[in-house]
């Protein structure tokens, strides 16, 4: 069967669930819901906010940009599937979806890195960091945490669509990749390689820079005074839970791809595989609203009326 031929995909993880369909569509819809209002919420108060436009935020406004982008991947598909008899959705939404989620993955990565890379120049070379983090840094480094995982998926999607495929089943709640590339009765070694680059360049070299940054980080609050530690304990704090969050979430969907699953119980898989797409959107504008002062009150103001 040639991939032009196949019009359609069947997510075939769907359960009937009768009429609970309708509960679990008003839970789903809640939940994107305060995912785009806690996201919006936080954005608005750092455009408003003169006092908040420093490259720190700057980085964070561009985090819960991309959880917007990510849960809007997801949830609009997610919430039609809920109510449909019939799981299937067209090639090109799917692949769109794939271009969405797999490029939300990398940005987060991405942004996560950079963050860390501005705490690393503020807690370590405090006297150096206006100088080193200017505005024309800030945007560079914006523009390169958005542009490259965008050329990285295109290239994927290019690699993948082409291909002859024996079938149209996915065995998913939304669409991947490399369920699409298992799918194939081509050779696929283009694609496994690419794969593996892609993981690298995506996920592994963030996480190393991230990595550094933190080993720096602490070399400096063991031998600093007691408001340097405080200091990057305060700022660190959040960012690392949202890191240690999204790559529990991204560590079983790659595991979840790559082996056979069967063990676990079906509906725990569907949910853990939703986990990184879901529960990140969610957590990480909720996390920093709370842990970050500034921001907190800001919000409070806006909210309360007094801004």
């Amino acid at each position: 069967m040639n991939s032009s031929r196949v019009s359609y995909f069947t997510l075939a993880a769907y359960l009937d669930s009768g009429l609970l369909r309708y509960l679990f569509f008003m839970l789903v819809l809640s939940l994107y819901l305060l995912i785009l209002c806690a996201n919006v919420l936080l954005i608005v108060v750092i455009c408003m906010n003169r006092s908040l436009h420093e490259p720190m935020y700057v980085f964070l406004c561009s985090l819960f940009v991309n959880e917007l982008y990510g849960s809007t991947g997801l949830f609009p598909l997610l919430l039609v599937q809920i109510l449909s008899d019939v799981h299937t959705v067209s090639a090109s939404v799917c692949l769109l979806q794939v271009f969405c989620v797999y490029s939300y993955g990398s940005v987060e990565f991405f942004n996560l890195a950079v963050m860390s890379y501005d705490r690393y120049l503020a807690i370590c070379c405090p006297l150096q960091y206006n100088t080193r983090m200017t505005t024309k840094k800030v945007t560079m480094l914006i523009a390169v945490t958005w542009l490259f995982p965008f050329l990285a998926i295109v290239v994927l999607i290019s690699l993948t669509s082409p291909l002859q495929l024996c079938g149209n089943i996915i065995h998913k709640v939304y669409c991947g990749n490399y369920a699409i590339v298992k799918l194939s009765c081509s050779d696929t070694t283009v694609n496994n390689v690419y794969g593996l680059i892609y993981t690298f360049l995506s996920i592994i070299l963030p996480l190393l820079l991230i990595l550094y940054t933190y080993m720096r980080i602490l070399k400096v609050c063991f031998s600093g005074s007691k408001q340097t530690r405080q200091k990057a304990v305060s700022t660190c704090t959040p960012h690392l839970a949202s890191l240690l969050n999204f790559s529990f979430g991204v560590c079983f969907q790659i595991l979840q791809s790559r082996f056979n699953m069967s063990s676990v119980p079906h509906m725990l898989g569907i949910v853990l595989s939703l986990y990184f797409l879901t529960c990140q959107p969610l957590f990480t504008p909720v996390l920093y609203g709370l842990k970050m002062s500034k921001i907190w009150i800001m919000c409070k103001r806006m909210l309360c009326g007094n801004m």
